[in-house]
């Protein structure tokens, strides 16, 4: 089974990711502050990550390099509604950018 963290801060939009990916048999956690995902993110090395930018203790972007390092496998999924992510993030294979609001039909293809 495949582990997923979600690290936002808009709590309804995890608990209704977290029920939409846990039917199709992921293992779903998660993070509401910066500090609390990175912390999981070392515990749980998930496969796949869905990382939001504005964070109550600091830009969640910023960190993409420590995750990368830490998380080598992972797949980063970077999530705003105000931004597009920095030219030096988009050119990473294994990061990916999602727009919000999400859709699940959009959700779906960046697992």
């Amino acid at each position: 089974m495949k582990r997923i963290l979600i690290i936002d801060d808009e709590e309804d939009l995890c608990v209704l990711m977290r029920a939409y990916l846990q039917p199709l048999q992921f293992d779903v956690h998660l993070a509401f502050t910066l500090r609390d995902g990175l912390q999981k993110a070392r515990e749980l090395s998930p496969d796949i990550l869905f990382l939001d930018n504005n964070l109550p203790d600091g830009l969640g972007w910023d960190t993409v390099g420590q995750l990368r390092a830490l998380l080598p496998h992972s797949k980063i999924n970077l999530m705003s509604a105000f931004t597009h992510p920095p030219q030096e993030l988009e050119n990473i294979p294994s990061v990916k950018f999602l727009e919000k609001p999400i859709s699940l039909s959009t959700l779906k293809s960046f697992l």
